[in-house]
């Protein structure tokens, strides 16, 4: 006969946990990080400033933005150079849309850990 898993825990609050990201090619695509970093980034119209208000250097944001823009379809972050406002970054609709669609997925992921904590109970 098969036991419950919660037959084989100590009593006390076990919780089931995980991280979601999105992986391409074995390397990570998008996940919690960049999709604050893009969102910032369409905020503050600066790569910069995004990293700055992440507490991340420019080069590991540069990095990012780069590996995402290198496996996306389209660029997610359109840089302009110069001007009168020295240049600055956007995020285009395919970056928004992938922000969406993956914060709706993180809500499904989540609603399945609590589904599956519930079951340990």
């Amino acid at each position: 006969m098969e036991k419950k898993v919660n037959d084989l825990l100590k009593k006390g609050a076990f919780k089931v946990n995980g991280s979601l990201w999105i992986e391409g090619d074995g390397q990570r695509f998008f996940g919690p990080g960049p999709v604050e970093l893009l969102e910032l980034i369409g905020k503050t119209g600066s790569i910069s400033k995004a990293a700055k208000e992440m507490g991340m250097s420019y080069k590991k944001a540069w990095e990012i933005v780069s590996r995402i823009n290198g496996m996306a379809a389209e660029p997610f972050v359109v840089t302009s150079i110069g001007g009168e406002d020295g240049g600055g970054s956007t995020i285009s609709a395919g970056a928004k849309e992938t922000i969406a669609w993956y914060r709706s997925l993180r809500d499904r992921f989540r609603v399945f850990l609590e589904e599956e904590t519930a079951a340990l109970k």
